[in-house]
């Protein structure tokens, strides 16, 4: 958004300075790869993924053609709920690797001219953390404020979960999610003057914690990191209805970040663009959950890009429309083919279809995100026993299928010993088999971030136009732009062949998938199971 477009909003000053924030130019271009790092490559042989697995696996990484990495948290923890319940912030996990093999990750990325996001998770800690044992001491010490307690064991915090019952620390403790996982204090926007816990945001609890994140974040870039995700980046600061005091303290990072750390990239996980902007994120996700009609695309009873023709793509637009314009037209809305809470792509796109689905998720505004395995059809493994709080999320974890050795050549371990058992399927896809398929899914997604790179209307930041998205209606068609070129995108995932109208001509094509669109008389037939970037 510049400057014009936040005045036209009647934007104040302060949010105008947020919103036209200069992003980091390397996220223009950026493609991510989630990397779940326990399941991803191991190189000792226990089973779990590590750190020298990731460095061992960048080429691949590279060659498939994405330039920056999302990796899941890989803090020291009790995993609980797979590492987002940290009990040192400041330490590596023992299992992935030192602090020292850390940084060498960053410093291989960076000799591949990649970036690296790690994931941070501010909202709340575990319960084996130094911070909350010191907290659940009687005497008041310089932790007792740093989580959200109240004054008595009979009272839980309204709207949040609680521990109790499990020191001598007379109050209730709130948590984020999990039972293990107590929320850290930053304040509360519209404290209850009757509750004295409920402290402000100026308290000196809150201003430690907030003081605590920036030296965490401090310590990361200073080691190398390009930046982190944010976990939960909504939901900091407690009694907060329309996000108000959440916006401020994020404002407060960035003011911190671009004055030590200018080229410190910020992606938040909160759903809501017109906050998260405001708030100094560079960009934001487009979460699986809330009112974005994104599990209508992929993760649904009848999703858009299945072969049956019975999907909607009309409410997922409609949405994306709103959230757009409060980002100021700009590409700033992440959309990822699925992640670590997600069911796999594949359990519910099937075939070619799952190109057509990377045909849509190369061409839109954003940063692209694959989450590993994606790229050549990784299925949800069914039927699995919850492992470290993935519960029904534990078959979109299983370990990473490299060829055809044992255990998928992700590890050298006892079959027994996986962190998560393997897809065991004789068909299941490897990289191997699909690298040296020319049709395969790994191939079609290397030709199609291939064009990206070589198109700017394309990328990250190119403007968008719906074309076509009608309700329970086939194609699916939008016009990507820059200041240069103008690109038409037709995507057909039905079974049938369809038409529509168009008032654009295409003139070259730049990509095609299932054969070739007829035009005639203003009128484009598409065939099925299609996707094509067109010139126009």
């Amino acid at each position: 958004m510049d400057y014009n477009e936040c005045t036209a909003k009647n934007l104040t000053k302060k949010e105008t300075e947020y919103m036209t924030n200069k992003q980091p130019k390397w996220l223009d271009e950026a493609i991510f790869y989630e990397i779940y790092p326990q399941s991803f490559y191991d190189t000792n042989g226990d089973g779990i993924g590590d750190f020298k697995g990731i460095m061992e696996k960048l080429d691949y990484i590279k060659e498939l053609g994405c330039n920056a990495i999302w990796m899941n948290p890989c803090f020291a923890s009790p995993f609980g709920d797979a590492g987002y319940d940290v009990s040192d912030y400041y330490l590596a996990a023992p299992r992935y690797g030192t602090n020292d093999d850390l940084k060498q990750l960053f410093e291989e990325v960076h000799k591949r001219d990649m970036h690296i996001l790690l994931d941070l998770v501010p909202g709340h800690t575990s319960v084996e953390h130094p911070w909350f044992k010191e907290s659940m001491k009687a005497a008041k010490n310089a932790f007792t404020d740093r989580y959200v307690w109240t004054d008595s064991i009979w009272e839980e915090p309204r709207g949040m979960g609680c521990i109790r019952g499990i020191s001598d620390r007379d109050g209730s403790c709130a948590v984020n999610f999990f039972s293990h996982q107590p929320a850290l204090n930053y304040g509360f926007y519209e404290p209850d003057p009757e509750k004295k816990w409920q402290q402000s945001m100026e308290d000196a609890g809150p201003l430690a914690t907030l003081e605590e994140l920036k030296n965490i974040m401090r310590f990361w870039l200073t080691m190398g990191c390009d930046g982190f995700r944010v976990d939960m980046a909504g939901s900091l600061v407690k009694h907060d209805p329309d996000s108000k005091g959440t916006i401020r303290l994020w404002q407060n990072v960035r003011e911190f970040l671009d004055k030590e750390f200018p080229d410190a990239a910020m992606i938040s996980e909160w759903g809501e663009p017109d906050k998260s902007l405001e708030g100094g994120f560079h960009m934001d996700f487009l979460l699986h959950f809330g009112p974005s009609h994104y599990n209508d695309l992929f993760r649904c009873e009848n999703p858009y890009f299945a072969s049956n023709e019975k999907g909607d793509v009309s409410k997922f637009v409609d949405k994306y429309i709103e959230n757009y314009e409060k980002a100021g037209r700009k590409g700033l809305i992440c959309i990822p083919s699925g992640n670590h809470d997600m069911d796999r792509l594949a359990r519910n796109i099937k075939g070619d279809n799952l190109k057509i689905a990377f045909a849509f998720l190369l061409s839109m505004p954003g940063a692209p995100f694959i989450y590993y395995g994606d790229e050549i059809g990784m299925r949800y493994v069914e039927g699995l026993t919850s492992v470290e709080g993935g519960y029904g999320r534990t078959g979109s974890r299983s370990p990473m299928q490299w060829d055809h050795s044992p255990n998928a050549g992700f590890s050298t371990a006892p079959a027994e010993k996986l962190y998560i058992p393997l897809d065991e399927r004789d068909d299941r896809p490897t990289v191997e088999s699909q690298m040296a398929d020319e049709n395969s899914l790994y191939q079609e997604i290397k030709r199609l971030i291939s064009i990206r790179k070589n198109h700017k209307a394309l990328q990250n930041r190119g403007e968008i136009q719906f074309v076509y998205a009608k309700e329970n209606t086939y194609p699916f068609v939008y016009l990507r732009s820059d200041e240069e070129e103008k690109i038409l995108v037709i995507l057909n995932p039905s079974d049938r062949e369809v038409s529509f109208a168009c008032n654009y001509v295409p003139k070259e094509m730049i990509y095609s998938f299932g054969g070739n669109i007829l035009v005639s008389d203003g009128k484009v037939t598409v065939p099925a199971c299609f996707a094509g970037y067109y010139i126009v």
